[in-house]
């Protein structure tokens, strides 16, 4: 599995990226790659969040996008990870057990720094303390993924606080720090990489 990362990207350019390499995923141009970024603030809305006449506060920019899932907050302080990947495995054989390994993933990172992270019944992601801090939303086309997850580290006070989504109140999606937990994101990155071939079955090239 390929690392990229790209740095602070416009969230047009990272989509339209991963768009080119999920084709070229398909027709095994390339290998799986994992696209690690942060993008300028911006709120992703999936179809769900549009179904359901949910909106941002009018002071949010807004994207509509195809993956699943409701709104998704994107700014400084948040680790985004897009992984350009063909699940063949054998425990892959449904979308839930892709989310399942993907939230693994995250939990399995965070304990790297003796955070106790866990799934919710309310909503898919990751949870810290009752609060929603790591997002997931994919599209597939031919069993190969683009969009991702977020993981909310260090982001601006009260921005992905404001948002509500998927039946959630305000303030139920936060950030690590605000929780009280002083990580950074290069640490958090440094153990999703770290585990990858535990958690994922992939080694990174």
């Amino acid at each position: 599995m390929k690392v990229v990362h790209l740095g602070v990207i416009e969230f047009s350019e990272a989509d339209a990226l991963m768009s080119r390499m999920q084709k070229q995923r398909i027709t095994d141009e390339i290998e799986d790659t994992l696209l690690i970024c942060e993008h300028p603030e911006v709120v992703t809305v999936g179809p769900k969040a549009r179904n359901d006449g949910v909106q941002a506060p009018a002071d949010y920019l807004t994207v509509d996008v195809d993956r699943g899932g409701g709104l998704t907050w994107h700014g400084g302080g948040q680790i985004v990870i897009y992984p350009i990947i063909h699940w063949n495995q054998a425990d892959e054989a449904n979308v839930s057990q892709i989310i399942h390994k993907l939230e693994e993933w995250i939990i399995t990172a965070l304990a790297e720094h003796k955070i106790s992270a866990t799934r919710d019944e309310r909503m898919q992601g990751v949870w810290v303390d009752g609060h929603k801090i790591a997002s997931i939303g994919l599209s597939f086309l031919r069993w190969v993924s683009r969009h991702g997850f977020t993981i909310n580290v260090d982001t601006p006070a009260g921005r992905v606080e404001n948002l509500s989504g998927c039946g959630m109140s305000p303030k139920t999606t936060t950030s690590l720090n605000a929780l009280g937990h002083e990580v950074k994101e290069i640490g958090i990155i440094n153990s999703l990489l770290k585990t990858s071939e535990e958690v994922l079955g992939r080694n990174r090239n």
